[in-house]
């Protein structure tokens, strides 16, 4: 029994490590209540189109320092995400169903460095990042599923090698 609980609490600190909020519902809901996911991922994928966001030449142009949009759209992203954040916290909120919101600070350490230019070169050569993937497949261009397999791989190799990486 020991042994179970030592392992629940090596995956729970493995996962921190690697997300920001871990929080985890002890409700059990009937399948069908995930639909309001797939509704609200449909919507975010139709907002990624509209705005052009999973734009190839868009992308080419905020890393060729061409173009404002991306700018923004990230900018704009990141101050309404710690406004959120900060309200989140500052009111004490709890989710939907009333369980608590726990968002853990993190440590800044060398791995963020590396993981960020592996994944800022990914983006500028295949203008996709993990978001607009699904969203550019659902668009039609069916060429970018390399894309979504090769992140899956780099998740794979991630997860494989993570104990041996910086952190």
């Amino acid at each position: 029994m020991q042994n179970t609980h030592h392992e629940t609490l090596e995956e729970n600190q493995a996962r921190h490590l690697d997300s920001v909020c871990t929080n985890e519902s002890e409700l059990d809901h009937p399948w069908w209540h995930n639909f309001k996911y797939l509704i609200v991922g449909i919507l975010f994928g139709i907002t990624l189109v509209k705005s052009e966001i999973i734009s190839w030449f868009r992308i080419q142009e905020m890393f060729h320092l061409a173009s404002f949009h991306m700018y923004g759209v990230i900018g704009t992203a990141v101050v309404i995400g710690s406004i959120g954040v900060f309200i989140v916290k500052k009111l004490r909120l709890k989710s939907i169903y009333g369980e608590d919101i726990h968002i853990d600070s993190k440590t800044f350490n060398k791995g963020q460095i590396i993981g960020a230019s592996l994944f800022g070169i990914g983006w500028a050569m295949t203008g996709a990042c993990p978001g607009p993937l699904y969203a550019q497949i659902g668009s039609g261009f069916f060429a970018i599923s390399v894309t979504l397999l090769s992140a899956l791989a780099g998740t794979w190799v991630y997860g494989a090698l993570r104990e041996k990486l910086p952190h």
